[in-house]
């Protein structure tokens, strides 16, 4: 499994329904989409569930490299970049995944926290604790899923995790779920990923 995401941070005054615009016309394109888990249109509002700014942030997790692939060099992107922008896009690698609670809801809801992996932990303690929280994120009532992924050349830590309602039980940046496209959400590798 492999984690991706890009932001697009858009002016305090931007209009946020034409990004709602935009998805309800072309989110559906990866609802099938080769070697996809998931992909989940989310949105930021300034002001709203306490976000600082309007953000536009999609989140994936991959089954395979050759569908993300794909999807940057194959043309798909192009539509993002056309719109808003090149953006940098985030890579982590699959650390751990988890059905939630709640995995057969629609998620409303997703929560992204980002941190640093310390310099001077044990990894192996770090990463199997962040597998734990992963479950226990999915275990939580309202949890559709929770996964946990690592970028090793800037060592920052994601935990991700998509929920049915607006009070999920995760610290983080909230995100209000737009669309989700799942065409290979069955295929990802549950519990920890080596």
């Amino acid at each position: 499994m492999h984690a991706m995401q890009y932001e697009f941070t858009l002016p305090a005054d931007y209009d946020m329904g034409v990004v709602r615009s935009r998805v309800a016309r072309v989110g559906h394109l990866l609802d099938d989409w080769d070697g996809l888990g998931i992909k989940t249109y989310m949105l930021r509002e300034r002001g709203v569930h306490g976000s600082p700014v309007n953000q536009y942030g999609p989140f994936y997790l991959w089954n395979t490299m050759e569908g993300m692939n794909s999807f940057l060099w194959g043309g798909a992107f192009q539509g993002p970049v056309d719109d808003f922008g090149r953006p940098a896009v985030r890579q982590w690698t699959g650390l751990a995944f988890e059905e939630g609670a709640a995995g057969d809801s629609a998620p409303a809801f997703a929560v992204r926290r980002r941190q640093p992996v310390p310099e001077g932990v044990e990894l192996a303690a770090f990463m199997a604790d962040a597998v734990a929280e992963t479950g226990r994120l999915a275990a939580e009532d309202g949890a559709v899923l929770a996964a946990a992924a690592v970028d090793t050349r800037t060592w920052e830590l994601v935990h991700f995790s998509l929920w049915e309602h607006d009070t999920p039980k995760a610290d983080g940046d909230l995100f209000q779920v737009l669309h989700l496209s799942a065409p290979g959400r069955s295929r990802l590798p549950r519990g920890r990923q080596w």
